[in-house]
C-alpha cells in the first residue's frame, strides 16, 4: 500500500528506457529526462510539433499536408491537418500475412481466430456488398451486434469507402436502438439473430423485426447467426453474413483517400436525460488520438495481444479496435464476465498471453469481493498493463490488483469519454509511478485543468473543481448529427466557460501531478452549499463488508440538500442500525462529517447504463417525482421502481 511518499509501483529503469515513449521523445528535438509532467507541459505548449512528430513516429498512412493546426478564435472550430488525407481502415489493415489478428471467444467457450489476411479478405467481401448496395461517402452503416469479429469487419468495410459507422449492442431494447439509429438514418444494417449472457441464449429476431420495420432508410439488411437459429419468424428481407462472404469472395479491397476530418463514427450520449445526442467523430482525429494512447501512453508494440471487456455500445469498443493500427492482435469476448464463473476472462487472456487487460472499475471491485486470485491461479507473465475505466477505481481496488493480480504491473485508471472517443483526459504513462487512488495524469498534448466556479485554476492538492480542456485536441467531435449552426455542440461543452471545453466532471489535481475523479459535477452533492463528490462516499462504503454496492444522491429538503445513500446488501444481509452506524462512522472518519448521509436506505438493485455506470441523476429525478426521459438507455430500468414513493424520504 502506498503512503504519502511511497508509490504502489515504479517502472524499472530498463522498462522506462525501452518504452516507446522514450523512443518518441528522441524524435522531438528535446532532451529525454523521463519527466512525464514536463513533457506533458511541452506537448500542450507545442501541439503542432507534437502531432506532426506523432504522425511520423506512428507511421500513419496518408498525406499530412503542410498545416498541422489551423487555429480559430473559437476552440470548437479548430482544424487539425486541414489539408491532410487518409483512410482509417487502411491504417488498421496495414499488416498482412498469416499471423493472428483477432481471437474471439463467446460465452460458450468457443474460440475462433482470424489472420491478418483472413481479416482483409472478409473486409473486402463486406466492402463489395456495400458498394453493390450503392453505399457512398457519408452514408451511414449501422450494426446491432455482439462484440465479435463481424462487427469490426463491417466497421472497417464502411470506413474503407467513406461511410459512417455506428453500433449498438443486442441487449438494447427496440426503442433504445430506434432512438439512436432513427436519428442517423442508416442505409445498411448488420444485425444479430441473438446473443448469449449468463449461460442463456436470447433471440433478437423480434427486436430485429421491429427495428427494420421502423427504419425506412434501410436499403439492405444482413443477419448474422450468432446463436443457433431461434424459432421466431423473420419478417424482413435480408441476406446472411455467410451469404455475403460467399457472394463477394475475391472482391479486391480498396481504400478511398478522405479528408482528415471526414466523419468516421457516430457515437451516442447515454441518453438518460433525453434522446441520445449523436456525436460525430472524424477519422483522422480518432486514429491519431488512439495511436497516441496505444503507443505512447500504454506502450503497446506490434504483436502485443490486447483485451478490453466491452460491448459494441460503449466507446471502449471503438478504442479497442484501433489497436489494429499498431499491429496488435485483438482479444474479443462477448458474454457475461461471470459465466461460468468470475475466472473466465483471466482464463481467456492468460491462454493468449495478453499484454494489456482492460476492464471497468466495477469488475475489479466485483472480483475483489468474491476472492478471485488471478495471480495464484493463472500465468500472467505476459501481462504488462491493466487499464480500468467507466468509474473511478477505488483506493482499495488498487491494493487488490497489486496483491492478487500482479505486483509488477502498470495500473492505469483511465478517463475520457464518448465525447472525445478516447481516454486522454486522464490516462497512464510508462514513465511515472502509480499512486494509490490516482490517475497518473492527462495524456500528452491534452491541456487539462481544473477550474473553480469563477474560472480560475485550482492548484494541485487544493481541492476539487470542474474538469476543463483549455485548447483543442484532434478527437473533439467534428459536430453533432443534424445540429444546425453547432448549437447543441456549443451548449454541451462551451457555455460554462468562454471558449474552453467544460466536461462536466468534478475532479481534483494531486501533488503527484495526478488526478482524482469525484464524479459528475451535475451529480455532486451540496449539503450546506458545499460541493462534495459521490466517489468520496463510495470509497468509504465499499469498506463495509456486508454492502455489495451503493449510490448516493442529493434530496432537496427544507431549503437545503441532504445526502441520501441507497445500499444494495450482499445476499442474505438485511440493513440494520448497526450497519448504518458502521457506514456513517466510516464516511465521517474517511471523508468528512459533511459526507455523512442523512438517510441510509436498502434497495434491491441499483440502476446503471449499458456500459455499467451507475446513474445518480436518474435516481435523483425519481426520488423527486420527476420522469426519467429515456429508460431505454439503462441496462436495468426496472431498478428505478425501487426508488419511487419511499416513505423514508418524507421525514
Amino acid at each position: 500500500m502506498s503512503t504519502n511518499n511511497q508509490p504502489l509501483w515504479q517502472p524499472s529503469k530498463d522498462r522506462v528506457a525501452k518504452a516507446r515513449l522514450s523512443a518518441f521523445v528522441k524524435t522531438c528535438d528535446r532532451p529525454c529526462d523521463y519527466d512525464y509532467h514536463a513533457l506533458w507541459r511541452w506537448s500542450c505548449e507545442n501541439p503542432e510539433i507534437f502531432w506532426d512528430k506523432l504522425w511520423d513516429f506512428a507511421g500513419v498512412m496518408g498525406e499530412k499536408g503542410d498545416t498541422v493546426l489551423e487555429n480559430s478564435p473559437h476552440m470548437m472550430d479548430a482544424q487539425f491537418f486541414p489539408k491532410g488525407k487518409l483512410n482509417y481502415a487502411e491504417n488498421l489493415l496495414r499488416k498482412t500475412g498469416q499471423e493472428t489478428a483477432i481471437i474471439f471467444r463467446n460465452e460458450m467457450g468457443e474460440e475462433k481466430m482470424l489472420s491478418w489476411d483472413d481479416l482483409r479478405a472478409q473486409v473486402a467481401c463486406a466492402q463489395g456488398y456495400l458498394l453493390e448496395k450503392g453505399v457512398e461517402k457519408g452514408d451511414r452503416v449501422a450494426a446491432f451486434m455482439p462484440n465479435c469479429p463481424e462487427t469490426l469487419i463491417m466497421a472497417l468495410a464502411a470506413s474503407s469507402i467513406g461511410a459512417v459507422f455506428s453500433s449498438a449492442s443486442p441487449d438494447f431494447g427496440v426503442q433504445g436502438v430506434l432512438d439512436r439509429f432513427g436519428q442517423i438514418e442508416p442505409k445498411i444494417l448488420l444485425g444479430t439473430n441473438g446473443y448469449y449472457y449468463g449461460g442463456k441464449s436470447f433471440s433478437c429476431i423480434e427486436k430485429m423485426n421491429e427495428i427494420v420495420a421502423n427504419l425506412p432508410s434501410l436499403e439492405g439488411v444482413i443477419l448474422y447467426d450468432f446463436i443457433p437459429a431461434p424459432e421466431d419468424k423473420i419478417t424482413f428481407e435480408h441476406e446472411t453474413w455467410n451469404g455475403v462472404l460467399k457472394a463477394y469472395e475475391g472482391h479486391t479491397l480498396s481504400f478511398i483517400s478522405l479528408p482528415f476530418n471526414h466523419p468516421l463514427f457516430i457515437m451516442f450520449s447515454s441518453g438518460t436525460t433525453g434522446v441520445p445526442k449523436c456525436i460525430v467523430h472524424g477519422a483522422g482525429g480518432t486514429l491519431l488520438q488512439h495511436l497516441k494512447e496505444w503507443i505512447l501512453q500504454c506502450d503497446i508494440n506490434e504483436g502485443d495481444p490486447v483485451f478490453y471487456f466491452t460491448t459494441c455500445g460503449w466507446m471502449m469498443w471503438n478504442w479497442l479496435i484501433s489497436a489494429l493500427a499498431v499491429g496488435a492482435p485483438l482479444l474479443l469476448y462477448d458474454g457475461s464476465p461471470a459465466y461460468p464463473d468470475m475466472n473466465v476472462l483471466w482464463d481467456y487472456t492468460s491462454r493468449h498471453n495478453c499484454v494489456l487487460f482492460g476492464t471497468s472499475a466495477k469488475y475489479i471491485d466485483a472480483i475483489k469481493g468474491r476472492n478471485i486470485h488471478p495471480a495464484r491461479d493463472f500465468d500472467l507473465s505476459a501481462l504488462k498493463i491493466l487499464t480500468s475505466t467507466g468509474s473511478p477505481l477505488m483506493h482499495e481496488s488498487f491494493d487488490y490488483i497489486y496483491s492478487d493480480i500482479k505486483s509488477d504491473l502498470h495500473v492505469a485508471s483511465i478517463y475520457g469519454g464518448t465525447d472525445i472517443i478516447s481516454a486522454s483526459f486522464g490516462i497512464g504513462n510508462p514513465w511515472s509511478p502509480v499512486w494509490r487512488g490516482e490517475l497518473q495524469g492527462p495524456a500528452l498534448a491534452t491541456p487539462v485543468n481544473v477550474f473553480d466556479d469563477d474560472g480560475k485554476s485550482v492548484e494541485e492538492g487544493a481541492g476539487a473543481g470542474e474538469l476543463v480542456c483549455t485548447d483543442a485536441i484532434p478527437s473533439m467531435p467534428i459536430g453533432f448529427w443534424n445540429d444546425k449552426d453547432n448549437a447543441k455542440y456549443k451548449h454541451a461543452y462551451f457555455e460554462r466557460y468562454e471558449n474552453i471545453w467544460h466536461h462536466g466532471d468534478w475532479v481534483e489535481k494531486t501533488k503527484n501531478h495526478g488526478l482524482i475523479v469525484h464524479g459528475r459535477s451535475d451529480a455532486t452533492l451540496n449539503p450546506g452549499g458545499v460541493r462534495i463528490g459521490t466517489a468520496e462516499i463510495y470509497r468509504q462504503v465499499e469498506q463495509v463488508e456486508s454492502v455489495e454496492e451503493s449510490i448516493a444522491v442529493g434530496q432537496n429538503w427544507q431549503g437545503d440538500v441532504r445526502v441520501i445513500l441507497f445500499v444494495k446488501m450482499k445476499e442474505g444481509v438485511v440493513l440494520d442500525n448497526a450497519i448504518r452506524k458502521d457506514i456513517r462512522d466510516k464516511v465521517k472518519k474517511g471523508a468528512s462529517p459533511r459526507h455523512v448521509p442523512a438517510k441510509i436506505i436498502q434497495v434491491q438493485d441499483i440502476p446503471r447504463t449499458k456500459s455499467g455506470k451507475i446513474v445518480e441523476i436518474a435516481v435523483r429525478h425519481t426520488i423527486h417525482g420527476r420522469a426519467v426521459q429515456n429508460t431505454e438507455a439503462l441496462a436495468n430500468p426496472e431498478a428505478l421502481d425501487h426508488y419511487k414513493d419511499l416513505a423514508e424520504l418524507s421525514a
